[in-house]
Order: structure tokens, then C-alpha cells, then sequence
């Protein structure tokens, strides 16, 4: 009887949550939560100073350290880090099933969130230091070199992908086909057009294209995943997996691309990057740092803008695994989505995706608005990564900013190298970025956690947050090295295992990250004992 009774609830339950997609709500809902919650202890541990003048106030130069208004300090590092990843990446995710709901939310409170807050912060402490320096004070200098170098191949690759991915969807948007450079497609005017933005905005001090236009363009992004979230929420909530219906996707996978079955663990998450977490936001950071006025910023800013973007790769994930439902031949969520991929091999489904989403939900009015909000991201990404590598080598070069023939000597050289990669196809520089991207954010996270270390022991106050605070960041630092190293082994780009020999591959990277711990524990019990 209470068997009968309670297969009864779940069978009620799923209907309920058929027709009012309930993961998706509650996703939502955490998303928010955990930005008051989690996000205040983060900012507790952390121990922030409100007393303390930011470099914005300390070194203002009218180039890169320049004060600037809390709310536009947030559009402009939330466009920062919205480029194509948490939309492209969320679609891509979306094929391992509901569990991409789980990754988004989970990833983006205790891992992604904490990330970027860590990496701003500590930029501001320290005094406005790019990442590669950030990580260096903490993990040596050998690390700083090699991060400096991991940092620009990644901001090369990234620009690269957001010089190509907008053009895609500008080809599309003028009615002349959507196929990616590897197709042959895409004149090169949107790609001169794109880049020459791309140098003005590398180039001009932050407050003048940046901080002018980017709250333009965010306020067309939100409208695309407000318009998004509302159509399919009224209309299509129907044909959405729910979360308890994971199971049914646990052989799901991107077998379009790559035509061989992928494990979730850990392509989906290397896919859903930006939308979680991602190394490149830490790139980010140190721009806005240099414009935060006080400490107590920090948390809506960086943590904040995170959680929105995790808000805005739920809301694609959703629409890109309602969309394609089509009940009369016996497609539905997902399964429309894998049908679709497979009738258009070789492209770039996810722009098809965008595209299509766009156009059908929103109108011609909106899906034109609601494209050019998603090419906006990109775009606003691309130009302060550009700007990011340019930071990065002229602090290694100490080389004073202010006079523009400088900016103009570091600037250049990197131009010519994305300019090189644009027609290198699409999908194969997106996946050496994608893993390259995660393989930062795990530095990121340790250096965050060695600081965090360091901080407890200098702390007078013996508080909880105090003696166990550097977890927030080891926890997350832990399970990324686990991704990032079977990743490698497993991926078709990296070693690519044969799918029998997979378990080697997870006990290879299982020992990796228990050597990682090991030897934190090792250094800490050292470090301690010299106090």
C-alpha cells in the first residue's frame, strides 16, 4: 500500500512537473538564493575592508585606473564575461540532458561564484595585479610564467571564437546563411568590422567605449533572455526534461560532433564553461578591479555578475531543449534537439540554435534584437580580452600604459595573431579553449586557496569562517582538477582514450588531484609549523 502510495506521488509529481517545468523555476530560485547566502559567507571569509582606498583611487591614470559608478562598474564586467560561452556552452551542455540544470546551478554558487569574487578581490588587494601576477604571489613564480603564458594563448583562442562566432550570426542576420569560416561562407567584412571595434576598445582608456556603450548592449541582452524565459515558461514548458528524468539522458551525448559516444563526466563540464565556471573570468576581473571605489562592491559585482550569467545559460539551456520538441514524430526536449544536430553536420549548431530560438519566439522585431544581444556578448568580450592580454604583458614588461605608441607596440603583435587563427575552424579552437579556459580557473581557485590559507593564520579571531574558510575555495579547486585531468585524457583532443580504457584515464587524474591535496597538506603543515 505505501509502495502503491508513493509511486503514486511520483507519478503526480512528474506530471506537475511536465507541465510547469519545476526545475527550471527551482534553478532559478537557487541561483538567487545562493547569491544572498553563499555569496554573503564569501564575502564574510574573504574579510573585506571598506576603510581601504582600491586602486582605482590610488593609482588613477585615466586609461585603465578609473573610477567609475557601481552599476556600471556590474554591465560592464557581466558583458565581460557573457560572451558566447554561457549561451553557446549551456546549448552544447543541454545535450547531456537535466543534469546540465545541476552543473549550471551548483557550479555557479560554490565554484564559479567564488571564483570570480576571489580573483577581483584579490586583484584590488593587490593593487590591481593581473591574474598570472595574482597567481604567482601565491604559487611561485615559476606558476607566474607559466600562467602568463597558459593566459594569453587563452585570450588569443578566446578572441579568436568571438571574432568568428558573432560573424556567424551577422551572416545569418543579413539572410545569407549561417555556416561558420571552415565553410567558406562569411565574407571578410564582418570580420574587419569586428576587429577594428576589437583594437579601438583594446586600445582607448576604459571609460570611453566600455564604460560608455556596454550598458546599452546589456540592456539587450537581458531583454533577449527575459523574452526568451517568458515565451517558453507561457508556452512550451511542456516538452522540457525535468531533473528527475536525468537517467533517461545518461547516454546522451555531442556524438554529432565528434561521431563517438562522450561520457558527461568530464565533457559536460568542460561544455558548460562560462556558465559555471570559467578560467577567463578571472582575466576580467582585474579590469574592473581598477574601477571598484570600495571593497564592499566586490560581492554584487564579481559574484553577482556571475550569478547572472549562470541566470542567462539556464535560460538558453531550457529554450535550447524545448525549441525542437515535436510531438507528431515522437521528438521531445532533447530528443528534437539531437534530431536537429543531426541533420546539419559539420556547422555551428549552436548559432542554428540562437538563430532559429530567436526568429520563432520573439518575432522578426525581436529575434533581430535578441540576435544582435547575443552578438553584443561576444563582441563585448572579445574587445576586453584583447584589452586583458594587453594588461598582462605590459605589467610582466612594467611598461607604463598612458602613452598610446606603448599600447599601440604591445597591442599590434597580438592583432596579428588572432587575425592569423580566424579561419582555423570554428569548433576545434572553441574545444582547445574550452579546456585551456577550466585549466585556468583551477590555478585561479588554488591561489585562492593558499590566500585564504595564509589569511586564517594571520586572523586573530579563531571564528569558523576563520579556521575552515580557504574550503570554499579548495572544494571547488579540487573537483576542477579532477575534470580538467581526465579531461585531457579522455577528450578527442587531448590523448582520446578508447572508450574501454577510460577508467584508466579516471584513475589517472584521481591521482593527480590526491597528489594536488597532498601536497597543499604538506605545505600548510609546513607553513604553519613556521609561524
Amino acid at each position: 500500500m505505501y509502495v502503491k502510495f508513493f509511486l503514486y506521488l511520483c507519478a503526480l509529481f512528474t506530471r506537475i512537473g511536465d507541465n510547469y517545468m519545476i526545475t527550471f523555476i527551482i534553478a532559478l530560485t537557487l541561483l538567487v538564493v545562493g547569491f544572498l547566502t553563499y555569496g554573503t559567507l564569501v564575502e564574510k571569509i574573504f574579510g573585506i575592508e571598506p576603510e581601504r582606498k582600491t586602486p582605482a583611487l590610488t593609482k588613477t591614470d585615466g586609461v585603465d585606473y578609473v573610477p567609475m559608478a557601481p552599476w556600471r562598474i556590474f554591465l560592464v564586467q557581466f558583458l565581460n564575461i557573457a560572451g558566447l560561452g554561457p549561451i553557446f556552452g549551456a546549448i552544447m551542455g543541454i545535450f547531456y540532458g537535466p543534469a546540465a540544470f545541476l552543473w549550471i546551478v551548483f557550479g555557479t554558487i560554490f565554484a564559479g561564484g567564488v571564483h570570480d569574487y576571489l580573483s577581483g578581490m584579490l586583484s584590488i588587494r593587490k593593487g590591481g595585479a593581473s591574474l598570472p601576477d595574482i597567481i604567482g604571489d601565491e604559487l611561485g613564480e615559476g606558476t607566474k610564467l607559466f600562467m602568463r603564458i597558459l593566459s594569453l594563448v587563452l585570450l588569443i583562442l578566446l578572441t579568436t571564437t568571438f571574432l568568428s562566432g558573432p560573424a556567424t550570426l551577422l551572416q545569418g542576420l543579413a539572410g545569407l546563411g549561417t555556416m561558420d569560416f571552415h565553410g567558406h561562407m562569411i565574407p571578410i567584412v564582418w570580420v574587419l568590422i569586428i576587429f577594428g571595434y576589437y583594437a579601438l576598445a583594446t586600445v582607448l582608456p576604459v571609460d570611453q567605449l566600455i564604460g560608455r556603450f556596454y550598458p546599452i548592449f546589456g540592456g539587450i541582452l537581458l531583454f533577449m533572455g527575459i523574452g526568451i524565459m517568458i515565451v517558453m515558461l507561457g508556452w512550451h514548458s511542456s516538452e522540457m526534461p525535468e531533473v528527475w528524468h536525468i537517467w533517461d539522458f545518461s547516454h546522451q551525448h555531442s556524438a554529432f560532433r565528434t561521431g563517438r559516444s562522450l561520457p558527461l563526466f568530464p565533457m559536460m563540464f568542460v561544455s558548460i564553461a562560462c556558465g559555471a565556471i570559467s578560467g577567463f573570468h578571472g582575466t576580467q576581473s582585474p579590469i574592473m578591479a581598477r574601477c571598484c571605489t570600495n571593497e564592499r562592491q566586490g560581492r554584487w559585482i564579481f559574484y553577482g555578475a556571475m550569478v547572472a550569467e549562470g541566470i542567462l545559460a539556464l535560460i538558453w539551456a531550457a529554450a535550447a531543449g524545448t525549441f525542437f520538441a515535436d510531438p507528431e514524430k515522437g521528438l521531445y526536449g532533447i530528443d528534437g534537439l539531437q534530431a536537429f544536430a543531426a541533420q546539419h553536420p559539420g556547422e555551428n549548431i549552436a548559432a542554428l540554435v540562437i538563430d532559429k530560438v530567436s526568429r520563432s519566439w520573439l518575432g522578426t522585431i525581436g529575434g533581430i534584437l535578441a540576435i544582435i544581444g547575443v552578438i553584443a556578448a561576444p563582441i563585448t568580450s572579445g574587445d576586453t580580452a584583447l584589452r586583458s592580454a594587453r594588461l598582462i604583458v605590459a605589467d610582466f614588461l612594467k611598461w607604463d600604459q598612458r602613452p598610446i605608441p606603448k599600447r599601440l607596440m604591445i597591442a599590434l603583435p597580438l592583432f596579428l595573431c588572432v587575425f592569423g587563427m580566424v579561419f582555423v575552424d570554428f569548433n576545434v579552437v572553441w574545444r582547445y579553449f574550452a579546456w585551456t579556459n577550466q585549466t585556468l580557473a583551477v590555478f585561479t581557485l588554488w591561489a585562492g586557496t593558499v590566500w585564504l590559507y595564509k589569511k586564517e593564520l594571520s586572523a586573530v579571531s579563531r571564528q569558523l569562517s576563520n579556521r575552515f574558510g580557504y574550503l570554499v575555495a579548495m572544494i571547488p579547486a579540487l573537483f576542477m582538477t579532477m575534470v580538467c585531468s581526465s579531461y585531457i585524457i579522455i577528450a578527442p583532443e587531448g590523448l582520446n582514450v578508447a572508450p574501454e580504457f577510460r577508467w584508466l584515464g579516471y584513475l589517472i587524474a584521481g591521482i593527480v588531484t590526491l597528489s594536488c591535496l597532498c601536497g597543499f597538506c604538506l605545505w600548510a603543515r609546513k607553513v604553519k609549523g613556521g609561524k
